[in-house]
């Protein structure tokens, strides 16, 4: 199952330059890294396919089903940029919450909230109110809801921001692992270019609101100088394909 853009123009007030013009892209299958520069549209292209915003023009489908549909939301689980704790609410609470959200009635969603939180690391912080966790912790609160259904294609905006080296290589076990033991598609956003180039199935540039590139790791990798050093590669491909308009 993948979330297919066909035709796709959003622009966020009417006078603006559209951040998207006439885009068309699907969602490879397995992990796919999202690569591009501030102001490039990917936070835009990830709440479009999370049916959080609708295109002015064109049709975004999820095995033909249309984003404006609710059968759609049940396919697709999306994390955002900005993690914001519920007041009053303790993690569990928070990530139980966006579970019933999704549909889930809320003994299953109290019960499959612990076990989110025990696969980003933060069991023992599940009785601690939202609002104490660090930035880092917050976003693992992210990924545990996101996680919570049983989603077939899962957005992720910058999910690594603030996590520390440890917590990053935990994070990438967690993709991998979903990945590895269901159909689940995943659309990662990130700054962090050499991040996850080796897990990664699929990368994907977008500069300017177009396609850059779009291709399996090592084609990425061949854009860099052919003198770049090999601990550079990924920054170096990163900068040849997004350095010209």
């Amino acid at each position: 199952m993948s979330i297919v853009f066909t035709d796709c123009t959003y622009r966020y007030k009417r006078r603006h330059q559209p951040v998207l013009t006439n885009f068309s892209y699907q969602v490879p299958d397995g992990l796919t890294i999202l690569l591009g520069p501030n102001g490039a549209g990917k936070s835009t292209l990830l709440r479009l396919g999370a049916s959080v915003i609708q295109p002015q023009s064109g049709r975004i489908t999820c095995d033909t089903i249309a984003s404006t549909a609710r059968e759609y939301r049940r396919h697709v689980s999306w994390m955002p940029q900005q993690i914001t704790p519920v007041a009053g609410l303790t993690a569990r609470e928070q990530v139980s919450y966006a579970g019933w959200l999704k549909g889930m009635s809320r003994r299953d969603a109290w019960d499959h909230a612990l076990g989110a939180l025990t696969k980003v690391g933060l069991q023992d912080r599940a009785d601690d109110k939202a609002k104490t966790l660090s930035g880092g912790q917050l976003r693992r609160v992210g990924v545990a809801a996101a996680l919570m259904h049983d989603c077939r294609v899962l957005l992720l905006d910058e999910p690594t921001a603030g996590m520390d080296p440890t917590q990053r290589r935990v994070f990438r076990d967690l993709l991998a692992t979903a990945v590895g033991t269901s159909q689940l598609s995943i659309l990662m956003s990130t700054h962090d270019v050499a991040d996850l180039t080796d897990d990664a199935d699929h990368i994907t540039v977008l500069s300017q609101g177009h396609i850059r590139f779009d291709g399996v790791p090592h084609q990425f990798l061949r854009n860099a100088p052919a003198d770049t050093s090999a601990a550079r590669h990924a920054e170096a491909a990163y900068t040849a394909l997004t350095s010209h308009g």
